[in-house]
């Protein structure tokens, strides 16, 4: 049975109830999560689309276009507090991610090798530590028309450059 997860804002009035459990986690360093998350990374439980809802207040939308395939990117945030909670994309309309950090237990989804993928090394800060067995790619998981690319997976921990 799929297990359904809820999230908010810091102030709370934005709320979410995912529907089930995640498609799969995406671990991203490029310089737009950076920014987004004011972090080195983003952690992002990707979902079917359909199934999530916002149970509160509608967040407010920001949109601008994927430096790296040119399509909109949508971020969900709190109009009131002003913390991210989704991210939508014109190039998947079917999937939404959302910041783990805004789930009411993030421990409640793990990122493992089997589930995860990491994405965007080529924008990592150095001295990232990326675990072992995990699927990696320098950007994208997949070619701007959705062919899935094949990952590097290492054997033991790398640092990168």
């Amino acid at each position: 049975m799929a297990r359904r997860h809820t999230g908010r804002c810091l102030c709370g009035a934005v709320t979410y109830d995912t529907g089930a459990d995640p498609l799969w986690v995406t671990v991203c360093y490029c310089t737009f999560c950076q920014r987004a998350t004011g972090s080195d990374r983003m952690i992002e439980p990707i979902f079917e689309r359909d199934g999530f809802r916002f149970t509160a207040a509608e967040p407010t939308i920001y949109s601008l276009p994927s430096e790296g395939s040119g399509r909109d990117i949508h971020v969900h945030f709190c109009g009131t507090c002003g913390t991210k909670l989704a991210l939508t994309f014109d190039r998947w309309p079917d999937r939404l991610g959302i910041y783990i950090g805004t789930l009411d237990d993030p421990g409640a989804i793990a990122v493992t090798p089997e589930n995860s993928k990491h994405i965007f090394l080529s924008e990592a800060r150095s001295g990232t530590l990326i675990p072992p067995g995990v699927k990696t790619y320098a950007r994208h998981a997949a070619t701007t028309v959705g062919i899935p690319l094949e990952p590097t997976i290492h054997d033991t921990v790398r640092t990168l450059p």
